[in-house]
């Protein structure tokens, strides 16, 4: 009998009870397998059962989930009752092999233990998430019989005089007081829950979140196992491969991680610092009020990471036992025993290193779930700040849109990636402190010396990790400024194109992009020089150790110590890396919350006064107004004040607000100022009378709209009172002078919040005419427009705006000029439909600001202002007797501006603005099918659900776009980087090879003496192979980074060049936004993020590739178990790679939208706060907040799932290592050598999925660009040579046009067809014609910007198309319909080629009647222009736009209709210009207003693409039945 249980020794009657039946140990084992397999027979039927009536289909849906009271403690208390009763089995197996015969009684109760204790957490599991805790009984007489029979067993072994010495009396011990502390916790549930023994069990339901389906994100609900492995994230990342991750998928947050939550407790706190600090002054602190907030969880974080440091060093010390016995012999009883046995010791390291990594890992996600806690709190605290701002503070710039933004975007991360590295701050110094001690215990003094070499290049890579930050600024500045620069040009390439300045403006790019490079440069030289130390640190330190160990010490150094002191060393580096950047990110955190405090002390708007409804007296005034109509305005409003004071209390209550009421608002003694103390408006007193028209009118910047900013209360007011009444305040519509969209759909833009109504919404479209630009949009009016949408014309944006405020059904509609960005039609319809139709019909109140003098015989009040102060009020009737000089001046203008009254047929700007929009998307259905190619994937992957063919694809790593990346970095630097790298890692090994053969060189035969001279024999080969290390460490980080630089120079530049050059057409199709992503974001990815994720990925798939080759050699046996392994690998990252991509989208995808708005609100704030709409606005900022960071935590939780997996693979190759080692017993210093290695692979492992995926998505932006350097380039040489054409050709600007046929795209139709004419030099000549006629495209034709593929136009003698692109375009010029200026001086607006003396410049400004302006400007010509000529109003814009054409003296001047946006006197001012000036140079107009081309020489009347009539005005007039005099009666 081989196998009994109580064994059969010789001379041993194991199963006699003669001493008692207690007294024999057997006994009392066999009745500790009594509770164990009660457990087993109760648990496995009901289990079973469950299983069974659940089919393996459904999933118990979370809703009946919950935690019972000491959830947590009971799965740890669990988990550690596992790991005794491992211990007691390993106790038991080890002590059997001491006895004669197998006793099974030894360790077999264990081993059912250990079975019994996995199936009552599994039981447990089960019963809490159905809600069933009658069941836990069960469980309950389980522990008290486990807990009884250990105790029997330990009173047995303290009679028998066993004490703590003894393994298996502190084993029993300790189950003793786990079945205990379970029994407790088991007690405390039926306390808590009542589920037995009580009459009422207590109901409980599961937590709100769960019962809430939408919430997908189970983290804080699911047991602890299932916590710290994120078990329930597997279906979610699976399921990537078959759907994408989508925003539906991934749901809402739970409630306490929500940004209204973590914005409650982080302003609680902020206040409570408020309410404490005596000095208002002293700004509460931030810091404080965060850890009040999130304090809890940073601790939390704290101590597991704690745990996982301490535990770290069990790999080095397993290391330092397994090795050391690796002697031959057998195992001596002591009370140690159990630690001396190798194989005990590879489980044990193999537990420390998954339990490590665990909590490790927990502790990574408390701090990104607090982080990310802590980012919404900051952003709905700031947002609520800015809602809040003081419009001053925004127009006089003490808080830009950048600085809200940099808030938004920068510092709030900032912020949270303090947090996220901040238990680093207090763990590292420990786990430093903690490494040098076990040094020191391993080597002695040597070793600190190594440590010393450690710490003494610290500061170096705290001084490069500071240097690099400073160079990443520099760069980001010089970024900013090269994109203005692009942007500049690519909103104004059609003029560039035209003046033939594209190189020009190009050359500034380049410039700038110049010093970026020389920055990025830097930036690269900085980032190889830290991984340079981060790589060379370890080798001196280990080098400056051994070799000062051979030297000093007399013993000589055991393999043991060696490779344990090895892996230790490798454990310090991490810390000391991280230190430096964790300070550097301390750093930050502390600028940052500088910055944020800032910005929530600064000036806020002051309470509305009007909230106070001093309401009845500004009725009384209004009364007053009735008697004293003629009595000029100010003294009234005087006497009214006087008298007001003397009213009695009782009066005013009487006077119940009606419908009657005279004054909506108004305003007494205003003295109004944007911030500074200069008031902007001063002496104001007026009213605005209920339910009538009131007009404001004045000239440019005499205060119009401060004046509606003021009644808003936006001003800041230094004396004065506005008054509203009661139901009005908050009653406004308003609609302000500067268009401001919304990213939403156009329906969400004009509804804005309201509720939708079908019939008052079409009344409105029509009212500003938007039914035929909506028809015109991709989606009608479900497009989505604004600064991420669709790019809508200013008249479209601003038509918009006004249906908001006609739209809102509010008492008050304040309309600040609305006809500024309209041309005359629209004008009139809206004035009719909308103003006096819409408006009046419904007795709104409306105040409007206008130009327009014209309409002023419809208004019912007018306030006209001059230089800040009301220059008149009253009624058109009380002006024209008052005050005869102004309504003859107004007559004047109005005269003026009815010339073009009558309704006209031409072309206008509206139906432009229509056409570049048709145009626009036209070509872009044309080009759509080649362009995009992202586009293409995503319509593949839609129709294609098969499985195979989207996984396949999905999951492939984008291997052409890496070759075209590194290929653009140059073929030298790729051989140059894979040569170091190979020979780097092969040096790398051979140093830890020449260390094993080094320390397990045998001295057995020779005497002492010989035997350090041996062992000093192998140091000098020791110190050749670390120097060459180190210096292949520097060669490998300088080439990935400079390979980077390389090709981050070529595909920038070969970029600029292919979309400077493409021809006008590509920038029709291709949205402005995506061309500048191209420059933006994509190309910061290829400067900064490609390299660094580069070198990352390499450096750790040849460390992973080396370990795994080392320990191979090593043990050959490894290699079986290797092919599992590498499945299993495969498989997690192949899952991963994928989802990762789609939860980095969109978090991508929900960060823009979030950041947008932002600065949309900022842009908005007059906006929102005019129409009271600050709550939904806030509402729907906390969506967006909350969609972003549940985004966020789902990509850090999948990391996370990531890792824990890799980590557990790592540490089953290191048990696998270890034990096959243990089992094939090789040389000791070999398999120390294999174990360093195999635990450094755990490091690594997860290192390379995460490069892997993240190279993945980074190589989309190589393959965004990649696809616009496939654009075809216009054709700039020309069939003859510069030097053939007349240096001052044209000279007489003589044009045949000759069966000119033009198409914009070869696969488009023609525009013009076959079109004659002849123009003399010098003529005047005016083309007209209705939308779409082609008259625009002649204009190009003449510049060679169109596709001419029959016919030629020929110019003084030469055939333009002949001509080589440059000079053709250099010697005519064009004003165009849209004033385009750039950022610079003025003379660079002129003459950007410098060519021309000042006297030139200045006689142009003259001609254009700008010179006054210009003299009084700071630095005349070199006066600054800002971004888009902004300082300028749109006439003078036009005005600098014929100035330049008239710079350059060319002998042809096409315009292309200026007037459209335009008032009377400038465009007076142009017809002047054009008559004198241009006296003898041929003109060519295309006219929009046929009454401006009536005094040409020549007219030309096109239609449908070709010419209908050609002859001089007068003649043409004459003929009853000719078109142009149908357009000139429709003029009239």
């Amino acid at each position: 009998m081989a196998l009994s249980f109580c064994g059969n020794d010789r001379g041993s009657n194991a199963y006699s009870v003669d001493k008692g039946v207690l007294d024999n140990g057997c006994f009392v084992d066999a009745l500790n397998l009594v509770p164990h397999v009660f457990l087993l027979f109760i648990t496995f039927p009901i289990l079973f059962i469950g299983w069974g009536s659940q089919s393996s289909k459904v999933q118990i849906h979370h809703n009946t989930w919950l935690h019972f009271p000491g959830h947590s403690l009971r799965w740890i208390l669990t988990f550690t009752l596992l790991f005794v009763h491992v211990c007691e089995i390993a106790e038991g197996i080890v002590s059997n092999t001491q006895m004669e015969s197998n006793h099974l009684h030894l360790f077999m109760p264990a081993l059912m233990g250990f079975i019994a204790a996995t199936t009552s957490v599994v039981y447990y599991h089960n019963i809490e998430t159905a809600n069933f805790p009658k069941l836990l009984l069960a469980l309950f007489i389980y522990w008290i019989l486990a807990f009884i029979t250990k105790m029997i067993k330990l009173w047995k072994f303290a009679d028998a005089s066993l004490g703590v010495q003894h393994l298996r009396f502190c084993i029993t011990a300790l189950l003793v007081v786990l079945y205990g502390l379970l029994m407790a916790v088991e007690i405390n549930v039926i306390r808590v829950r009542k589920y037995v023994f009580f009459a009422n069990p207590q109901k409980v339901k599961p937590a709100e979140d769960l019962q809430d389906l939408g919430v997908r994100f189970l983290q804080p609900f699911v047991n602890l196992l299932s916590k710290s492995t994120y078990w329930w994230m597997n279906p979610l990342i699976i399921g990537a491969h078959k759907r994408p991750i989508e925003l539906k998928k991934i749901g809402k947050l739970p409630i306490a991680m929500r940004a209204l939550t973590n914005y409650m407790r982080l302003k609680d706190s902020y206040e409570e610092q408020r309410q404490k600090t005596e000095d208002p002054d002293k700004s509460p602190s931030i810091w404080k009020s965060m850890y009040r907030a999130f304090g809890g969880s940073i601790l939390l974080s704290s101590t597991l990471r704690y745990m996982a440091d301490l535990l770290g060093f069990a790999g080095p010390l397993c290391i330092s036992g397994i090795t050391a016995n690796m002697t031959f012999g057998v195992y001596f009883m002591s009370s140690t025993e159990l630690l001396q046995n190798t194989s005990v010791l590879a489980v044990l390291l193999f537990l420390a290193l998954v339990l490590q990594r665990t909590f490790l890992q927990a502790s990574y996600y408390v701090t990104i779930e607090t982080g990310i806690n802590l980012r919404g709190a900051l952003l709905a605290m700031i947002y609520n700040k800015i809602l809040r701002l003081s419009t001053s503070n925004m127009s006089m710039g003490e808080m830009t849109l950048s600085q809200i933004n940099n808030l938004v975007a920068i510092e709030t991360n900032q912020l949270m990636w303090f947090l996220f590295l901040c238990p680093n701050l207090w763990a590292m110094p420990v786990q430093i402190i903690m490494g040098v001690i076990l040094l020191y215990y391993l080597l002695g003094d040597s070793a600190l010396i190594g440590a010393g070499v450690i710490l003494l290049l610290a500061p170096v890579q705290y001084l490069i990790a500071t240097k690099l930050a400073d160079t990443q600024k520099s760069t980001l500045d010089y970024s900013t400024d090269r994109l203005k620069k692009t942007t500049e040009i690519l909103k104004g390439i059609k003029l560039l194109k035209l003046y033939a300045w594209e190189n020009i403006f190009c050359d500034r790019v380049e410039e700038t992009r110049g010093k970026e490079l020389t920055s990025l440069k830097t930036f690269a030289l900085y980032t190889s020089m830290s991984i340079f130390m981060n790589a060379a640190i370890p080798i001196a330190a280990v080098l400056a150790t051994f070799v000062t160990h051979a030297y000093i010490e007399e013993v000589r150094l055991s393999p043991a110590k060696a490779f344990a002191s090895l892996a230790l060393f490798h454990i310090l580096v991490t810390p000391l890396f991280l230190l430096s950047t964790v300070v550097r990110f301390a750093v930050k955190a502390l600028v940052s919350v500088q910055k944020l405090s800032e910005f929530l002390q600064s000036d806020e708007l002051g309470d509305d006064s009007w909230r106070n409804t001093e309401m009845s007296m500004s009725l009384e005034v209004g009364k007053k107004y009735k008697h004293h109509g003629d009595v000029s305005t100010k003294t009234i409003n005087r006497k009214g004040r006087y008298r007001m004071d003397n009213y009695e209390q009782p009066m005013r209550r009487q006077l119940r607000p009606t419908e009657t009421e005279d004054v909506a608002v108004q305003v007494n003694d205003g003295f109004f100022t944007w911030g500074s103390n200069l008031s902007t408006l001063s002496d104001i007193n007026i009213r605005i009378p209920t339910g009538q028209l009131t007009m404001i009118v004045g000239q440019v910047g005499c205060g119009k709209s401060s004046l509606l900013l003021a009644m808003l209360g936006e001003m800041q007011t230094i004396s004065g009172k506005v008054y509203w009444s009661n139901k009005n305040r908050y009653s406004v519509a308003y609609a302000a002078q500067k268009s401001w969209l919304l990213n939403a759909t156009v329906e969400e833009n004009i509804t804005f919040g309201s509720p939708f109504n079908k019939q008052r919404y079409k009344a409105v479209i029509d009212a500003c005419s938007l039914q035929p630009d909506i028809d015109l949009l991709p989606f009608g009016d479900q497009t989505e427009i604004g600064e991420r949408g669709i790019n809508l014309s200013g008249g479209q944006r601003q038509r918009i705006c006004v249906a908001r405020a006609l739209y809102q059904n509010t008492n008050i509609v304040f309309l600040d000029d609305p006809f500024s960005a309209l041309d005359i039609h629209l004008s009139d319809h809206l004035m009719q439909e909308g103003i006096l139709k819409f408006l009046q019909d419904d007795k709104r109140t409306v105040v409007l600001v206008t130009h327009k003098l014209q309409y002023l015989i419809h208004a019912d009040w007018i306030i006209a202002m001059k230089d800040g102060s009301v220059l008149r009020e009253g009624t058109l009737k009380d002006i024209q007797t008052h005050d005869v000089e102004l309504y003859e001046h107004w007559k004047t203008l109005m005269n003026r501006q009815d010339q073009e009254l009558e309704k006209t047929e031409m072309e206008s700007q509206t139906t432009l603005e229509r056409k570049t929009l048709r145009r626009a998307f036209y070509s872009r259905e044309a080009k759509s099918q080649t362009d995009d190619e992202d586009e293409e994937e995503e319509v593949e992957e839609d129709d294609d659900d098969n499985m195979s063919t989207t996984t396949s694809r999905r999951s492939k790593i984008p291997w052409k776009m890496c070759c075209r990346y590194l290929s653009s970095g140059g073929f030298l630097m790729v051989f140059l980087m894979v040569l170091s790298k190979l020979a780097k890692h092969s040096v790398m090994v051979a140093i830890d090879y020449w260390l094993a053969a080094w320390t397990s060189s045998n001295p057995h035969n020779q005497s002492l003496n010989d035997d350090t001279q041996i062992h000093r024999s192998y140091v000098p080969v020791f110190i050749i192979l670390c120097g060459a290390a180190i210096a292949l460490c520097l060669i490998t980080s300088l080439t990935v980074e400079f390979l980077g630089v390389a090709a981050a120079t070529n595909l920038h530049h070969n970029l600029l060049n292919k979309i400077i050059h493409a021809p006008i057409r590509f920038f029709d199709v291709t949205p402005l936004g995506q061309i500048l992503n191209r420059f933006s974001a994509d190309t910061n990815i290829i400067d900064q993020h490609i390299p660094q994720t580069l070198e990352s990925l390499t450096r750790s798939t040849l460390l992973c590739l080396s370990a795994i080759g080392v320990i191979a050699f090593v043990t050959p046996a490894f290699l079986i178990a290797l092919v599992p392994l590498t499945v299993a690998f495969y498989f997690i990252q192949k899952y991963f790679r994928v989802a990762s991509k789609d939860l980095q989208d969109l978090d991508d995808s929900t960060q823009l939208p979030l950041l947008c708005y932002f600065s949309e609100t900022a842009e908005g704030l007059t906006t929102i706060r005019a129409f009271r709409h600050e709550a939904r606005f806030k509402q729907r900022m906390l969506e967006l907040t909350d969609t972003n960071n549940t985004a966020y935590l789902f990509l850090s939780a999948a990391n996370r799932w990531l890792e824990v997996r890799t980590d557990y693979l790592g540490a089953v190759i290191v048990l696998t290592a270890a034990v096959a080692a243990i089992w094939t017993s090789s040389q000791s210093g070999l398999v120390g050598l294999g174990l360093t290695y195999a635990l450094t692979v755990t490091n690594y492992l997860n290192w390379v999925v995460r490069n892997l995926s993240d190279l993945e998505v980074q190589m989309a932006a190589v393959k965004k660009v990649n696809s616009f350097l496939s654009t075809e380039s216009e054709n700039y040489e020309g069939s003859m040579d510069v030097s053939q054409v007349p240096k001052d050709w044209p000279q007489h600007g003589e044009i045949k046009i000759q069966d000119l046929c033009v198409r914009y795209d070869t696969m488009l139709k023609p525009v013009l067809k076959h079109i004659n004419a002849y123009i003399n030099p010098g003529q005047k000549v005016g083309i007209c014609g209705r939308t779409g006629s082609g008259k625009s495209s002649l204009s190009l034709a003449f510049f060679n910007m169109v596709d001419v593929f029959e016919g030629k136009i020929v110019i003084d003698g030469i055939d333009i198309c002949k001509l080589p692109l440059q000079t053709l375009r250099s010697r005519l010029s064009i004003i165009l319909q849209d004033p385009v200026l750039f950022s610079g001086s003025i003379r660079l607006n002129l003459d950007p080629e410098c060519t021309c003396t000042d006297d030139r410049l200045w006689e142009a400004l003259e001609i254009a009647q700008l010179k006054n302006m210009v003299k009084a400007l700071p630095g005349g010509l070199d006066a600054v222009v800002t971004e888009g000529g902004e300082n300028f109003s749109v006439g003078q814009r036009q005005l600098f736009c014929l100035a330049r054409a008239f710079v350059r003296k060319s002998s042809i001047l096409i315009m292309d209709e200026a007037t459209a946006s335009i008032d009377m006197a400038t465009e007076n001012i142009l017809q002047k210009v054009v008559m004198t000036a241009f006296a003898d140079r041929t003109v060519v107009t295309i006219a929009h207003r046929v009454h401006t081309i009536l005094t040409a020489d020549l007219v030309i009347v096109m239609k449908r693409g070709s010419i209908m009539e050609y002859g001089k005005p007068e003649i043409l007039m004459e003929q009853e039945d000719s078109l142009f005099a149908s357009f000139v009666k429709a003029d009239m």
